[in-house]
This record gives structure tokens, sequence and C-alpha cells, in this order.
């Protein structure tokens, strides 16, 4: 594991590609991307959103260099780049997991010297 400190653009690079995860409809698509490859109407059928909004969440992943694309005729089908953007989603998720534990116990605690 990586463990020396980053020079700025490389942390201006981690920054930019941690914006692939800043909206919740990017995540979905990255999830159902790991599944299998699937083209815009599919994934705005799996997902119960439009078309538009879609699309430009593929746009800002395709231009992150997270997923990409195969043509064929004039159905573009899209792609994880590389699946261990799962690994790093499910990574954050147990970080989440773990947080909320936190506070959950926090909260119990103080509820508990409340009472006494």
């Amino acid at each position: 594991m990586l463990q020396q400190i980053p020079t700025q653009e490389v942390s201006q690079l981690e920054a930019n590609l941690c914006n692939a995860f800043v909206d919740p409809t990017r995540i979905l698509i990255l999830y159902k991307l790991n599944e299998h490859p699937y083209n815009v109407t599919e994934l705005t059928h799996q997902l119960s959103t439009t078309q538009p909004k879609i699309s430009r969440h593929l746009k800002i992943l395709r231009n992150l260099g997270l997923v990409r694309t195969t043509r064929q005729g004039v159905t573009i089908t899209y792609e994880l780049a590389d699946v261990r953007l799962i690994e790093v989603l499910d990574i954050l998720r147990g970080v989440l997991r773990d947080s909320i534990t936190v506070r959950a116990n926090l909260i119990e605690t103080l509820q508990v010297t409340r009472l006494a």
C-alpha cells in the first residue's frame, strides 16, 4: 500500500478521481456496470431515472477514465474501466458503516449516562 505523501499535483488528480463518487447516481452506475456492460437505455431502466441524467453522469465517468465504451452500430455500451473501483467503493462503505456504528454507540452511551 502506498504510504508516501503525494505531491500537490497527485493530490489534485486524486481529488478529480474522487469527484466520480460525489453523486449517488454515478455510484449506482458504477455498481451496475460491475454486473455487466449496459447501454444508456438499459441503465435508464435499471436505475429508474431519465436518459439525460444517465448520459450526463456517463460522460463524467468517461472523462475521468472510469468507464470505457464499445460501439455497435448506433448503440454505445459502457463498461467499467477497472474493477478496482468497486473495491474502493466497498472500502468506503465499510468506513461509513464503522463510522455509523461509532456514532450510534456514542449516542447510546450518552443516553445511558443521562438516565443514570
